[in-house]
C-alpha cells in the first residue's frame, strides 16, 4: 500500500483440451436489498441529522490515557457503533464520546474484520440515534456525498464532494472521493444527499491532497448479520505479549503472534525507549542471548538489552540510524546513557533481517552481527539482571527467534556451502526456469540455500528474476518432501495439524510452523484447564463451542470469502476467520487435545465435523456457523446447493489425505481465478505429494510444466501416464501432448 496510508490520529491449456473442475466451499448468501430513499436534502440539513450520530472513538495507552483518535457512527439505538479495525487498536481499552459529551467505555467488539479493516462496537447505552445505512452498490460516479469526522481531532468536521470512482484496492471494493481526507477522519460516515451511509472513510492518497477512499458500506452488512462478539476482557488480550514469559517496561505497542514479536509506538522512556525483558532464568556466565530483527526504518533503533535491572538501567546493542551501537543506560535521561561505541559494519544488511548475539563473560562484552564481531567492551559497571529487546524512539520493528544458551550456533551459512552454492549459480541463464538438476542440489542445503539465492539475487541485478525462481522451488520441494513425509504414516498416525501448516508455508516462507504447533497445544492446554472436573462429553462440546466462538472470536469468513488468508491455518489463528474446512480442523485439533473423538465430513460444496460419542449416533457440528448442530435434512439442503443429492457415503469421517487435498483444491481455484499458473503448479504438486497415484492431478501437472516451460517434467509426466494407463484420463489427449513434447526443438529446462 504505498500511495495510500490508514487514517488514524496517532493460456494453451484450452488447447489441450484440459478443463480444472475444482470443488471449492459454498457461496456467500446475496445482499439485502433497501428501503424506498427518501428524499434529497442540503448539506447542512444532513449534517444537522447526522451529527448527533457520529462519535469520537479512542483507545487508551498502557497508562490509561488516550492514545490514538478515530470517529465512528451510531447504526442500532441499543449501543451498536461501526468504525475502522485500525481506529482500535489491538489489545486497547476503547472509549465512545457521543455527540452530547456522554463517555462510555467498549464492552465488548461485537464484530471484527482485519482484512476491510471494520468493526463494530457495543457500549451499554439506549435509545441512540442510529444513521440509515444505503446500497452502496448502486453509487455512481459524480454522486455528491458529505463526509464526517475528526480530522486531526477536530471533533465532528463537515465536508462535501462526490464520488470519483468505484475501484478495488488490495482486494478491498473501496469508494473513491474527491474529498480531503485527514488523520482522524477514519471510521467516520460517508452520506449520501438522503443522509444514507454509503462508505466509512478509511485512507488517504499521498500522492493527491484532495482524493479520499471509503470502504463501501455492504461490506459491513455482514458483520451485522452474523457478529463475531468479543468481551472486552478477551479483546485486550489478542496479540499481547505473554506476560508468562516477558514484562515489558516503558509502554510502546507490543504484540505476539506465534514465534514473533512485534513492536511500534513510542515508549514513555526517554527518547521513546521501551524494553520487553525475558523472564526465563539465565545460565551462568559465560552465556550467550540472541535475536532476529527487522526494523521498519533504518532511520529507528531496536535491538538487544542485557544486564537490565527492570527499570532504567541496563547495557542495549542495536542497529541506529544506519549504524551499530552498544550503550550504558545509567538512569532515565540522556545525561545517564554512554555509548561505548559506535560504528557502522559491512556485514549488517539493512531493510533485512539481521541477526544480533551478544556473549558475557565475566570480563568481557562481544557483540556480534550476523556472525561477525563487531564490538568487544571489557565495560563492567552492570552485572547480572534480565536480557530481554529494546526499541527507541517511533520505531517499528520485528523480532524473532530470541534465544538465550550456553552457546548459540552461528545463523551465518558457511563458507564453503555458499562458495558452492554461488559457482553452481554463476552461469544462471537471464531465462527460462531453474534446471532441475540444481534444484535437486540446493534442497539438501535446506534453508542456507534459499538464503545464499536471496542474497545473490540482491546483489546480481540482472539474474534476480532467475535466483529468486530458484529459491522459490527450493523452497517449495522442501515442503513437499516435508509434506510427503507426513502421508507416509497410517491414518492414524497422520499429523494433520502439521500438515495443513505446510500447505501455508507453500506460499510464505517466513512461517514458524513450530511456533504454531505450540500455540495450537497452548489453546489446548487454556481450554482443558477451564473444564468443570469430569466433564462429560456434552459438556466438552459446550465448552469447546464457548471458548473458540465466544471467548476468542472465531467465525466464519464474510467480508472476503475467497482470500487465500482463509486456507492458511496461520492466519486462520492470527485472524480468528477462516473457512469451513480451516476452522473445521482447528476445532478437530483442540476437540483431540480434550479427548472428545470428532472427525471431519466433507459435504459436497460445505465442510463440517461430526462428534462421535462411545455409544450412540454421532452429531453433525457446522463449524463455520458457530459450531452450530446441523441435521441430515440441513445437510441435504446444503448438498442441494451444490446441484447434486446426498449420499450415504457423503457422511463418511473424511481422511486425512482428502481433507488436505480440498484445502490445496481451494487454493488451486483462487489461483485458477487470477491466473496464476505458478500458484496452480505449486497446489498441484503439493496435492501430488500427499496422494502420488493421483492421475487426474498427475495429467493437470503435465499440463502446466508445459505451459510454464517445464518441458522435461510434462515429458516425465505424460510417460508415467501413458505407462500406468489410469482410468478417467483422456490418453488420446496424453499422447498428443507427448508427441509435442517429442517432436518441437530440444529446449533444456533452467
Amino acid at each position: 500500500m504505498s500511495s495510500f496510508r490508514l487514517l488514524s490520529h496517532a493460456g494453451g491449456m484450452l488447447l489441450l483440451g484440459t478443463t480444472c473442475l475444482l470443488a471449492g466451499e459454498n457461496k456467500k448468501p446475496a445482499k439485502p436489498v433497501d428501503q424506498p430513499a427518501p428524499a434529497a436534502k442540503s448539506v447542512e440539513q444532513i449534517s444537522e441529522a447526522a451529527q448527533k450520530s457520529v462519535v469520537v472513538v479512542t483507545f487508551l495507552g498502557r497508562d490509561g490515557k488516550p492514545q490514538g483518535m478515530g470517529t465512528g457512527f451510531v447504526i442500532a439505538p441499543d449501543g451498536l457503533i461501526a468504525t475502522n479495525l485500525h481506529v482500535i487498536g489491538e489489545a486497547r481499552a476503547i472509549r465512545v464520546e457521543l455527540a452530547d459529551g456522554k463517555g462510555y467505555d467498549v464492552k465488548s467488539v461485537h464484530a471484527s474484520d482485519r482484512r476491510l479493516d471494520l468493526a463494530l462496537l457495543r457500549i451499554d447505552a439506549k435509545h441512540l440515534t442510529p444513521l440509515e445505512l444505503g446500497d452502496s452498490d448502486k453509487l455512481k460516479p459524480g454522486q455528491a456525498v458529505v463526509a464526517i469526522g475528526n480530522p486531526l481531532g477536530l471533533t465532528r468536521s463537515v465536508v462535501s464532494g462526490v464520488v470519483s470512482a468505484r475501484r478495488q484496492i488490495e482486494g478491498r471494493s473501496m469508494i473513491q472521493m474527491a474529498i480531503p481526507i485527514e488523520p482522524g477522519n477514519s471510521g467516520g460516515p460517508l452520506l449520501d444527499m438522503r443522509g444514507r451511509v454509503q462508505g466509512i472513510l478509511t485512507i488517504k492518497s499521498l500522492e493527491k491532497p484532495n482524493i479520499g477512499f471509503a470502504v463501501a458500506i455492504n461490506a459491513l452488512k455482514p458483520l451485522i448479520e452474523k457478529p463475531n462478539p468479543v468481551p472486552m476482557a478477551r479483546w485486550q488480550t489478542i496479540g499481547t505479549v505473554d506476560t508468562r514469559e516477558w514484562q515489558t517496561v516503558f509502554g510502546a505497542h507490543w504484540r505476539q503472534r506465534a514465534g514473533r514479536i512485534q513492536v511500534d509506538g513510542a515508549g514513555s522512556g526517554f527518547g521513546g525507549r521501551a524494553l520487553c525483558l525475558s523472564r526465563r532464568t539465565l545460565p551462568a556466565e559465560p552465556y550467550e542471548v540472541g535475536v532476529s530483527v527487522r526494523l521498519d526504518d533504518e532511520a529507528g533503533a531496536a535491538g538487544l538489552v542485557f544486564h537490565a535491572d527492570g527499570g532504567d538501567k541496563h547495557y542495549g546493542f542495536y542497529p541506529s540510524g544506519g549504524q551499530l551501537r552498544l550503550t550504558r543506560f545509567d538512569g532515565p535521561d540522556v545525561f545517564t546513557w554512554k555509548i561505548l561505541s559506535q560504528k557502522p559494519s559491512r556485514h549488517y544488511r539493512p531493510g533485512d533481517w539481521n541477526t544480533l548475539k551478544v556473549r558475557l563473560d565475566k570480563d568481557q562484552i562481544r557483540c556480534y552481527v550476523n556472525d561477525h564481531l563487531v564490538f568487544s567492551s571489557d565495560d563492567d559497571e552492570l552485572t547480572g539482571g534480565k536480557v530481554g529487546l529494546a526499541k527507541f524512539r517511533d520505531t517499528r520493528a520485528d523480532f524473532k527467534s530470541f534465544r538465550v544458551a550456553k552457546q548459540i550456533p552461528p545463523s551465518a551459512i558457511p563458507e564453503a556451502v555458499a562458495a558452492r552454492i554461488a559457482k553452481s549459480v554463476a552461469s544462471l541463464p537471464a531465462q527460462g526456469v531453474p534446471r532441475p538438476e540444481l534444484v535437486d542440489a540446493l534442497v539438501t542445503d535446506g534453508p542456507a540455500g534459499v538464503a545464499v539465492l536471496r542474497d545473490r539475487a540482491k546483489a546480481l541485478e540482472q539474474q534476480a528474476a532467475q535466483l529468486r525462481k530458484l529459491a522459490l522451488e527450493v523452497h517449495v520441494k522442501r515442503v513437499l518432501a516435508e509434506l510427503a513425509k507426513v502421508f507416509r504414516h497410517k491414518e492414524d498416525d497422520i499429523d494433520l495439524l502439521q500438515a495443513a501448516l505446510l500447505v501455508a508455508l507453500l506460499d510464505n516462507e517466513e512461517l514458524d510452523v513450530a511456533a504454531y504447533h505450540q500455540e495450537v497445544d497452548r489453546l489446548g492446554r487454556e481450554l482443558a484447564d477451564a473444564l468443570p472436573r469430569k466433564a462429560d462429553d456434552q459438556a466438552k462440546l459446550a465448552a469447546l463451542k464457548k471458548f473458540l466462538f465466544t471467548d476468542h472470536g472465531f467465525h466464519g469468513s464474510r467480508g472476503d470469502y475467497y482470500s487465500k488468508s482463509n486456507s492458511y491455518l496461520n492466519e486462520v489463528i492470527d485472524n480468528r476467520e477462516g473457512l469451513p474446512i480451516t476452522l473445521s480442523l482447528l476445532y478437530m485439533e483442540l476437540a483431540q487435545r480434550i479427548r472428545l473423538k470428532v472427525v471431519g465430513v466433507s459435504l459436497p460444496g460445505h465442510f463440517v465435523v461430526k462428534y462421535v460419542p462411545t455409544k450412540g449416533e454421532g452429531q453433525l457440528i457446522d463449524v463455520f456457523d458457530g459450531a452450530r448442530p446441523l441435521t441430515r435434512a440441513e445437510a441435504e439442503n446444503k448438498v442441494r446447493e451444490t446441484g447434486r443429492r446426498l449420499r450415504d457415503g457423503d457422511l463418511a469421517p473424511a481422511a486425512k489425505q482428502a481433507i488436505i487435498t480440498r484445502m490445496l483444491t481451494n487454493l488451486m481455484g483462487i489461483a485458477q481465478d487470477e491466473h496464476d499458473m505458478e500458484g496452480m503448479l505449486r497446489y498441484v504438486e503439493a496435492m501430488l505429494a500427499v496422494a502420488p497415484e493421483a492421475a487426474e492431478e498427475r495429467w493437470m501437472r503435465a499440463v502446466l510444466r508445459y505451459e510454464t516451460g517445464r518441458h522435461q517434467g510434462a515429458l516425465q509426466d505424460a510417460d508415467w501416464l501413458l505407462s500406468h494407463q489410469p482410468a478417467g484420463v483422456d490418453l488420446d489427449r496424453v499422447r498428443k501432448l507427448h508427441r509435442l513434447l517429442i517432436e518441437e526443438p530440444k529446449t533444456e529446462d533452467r
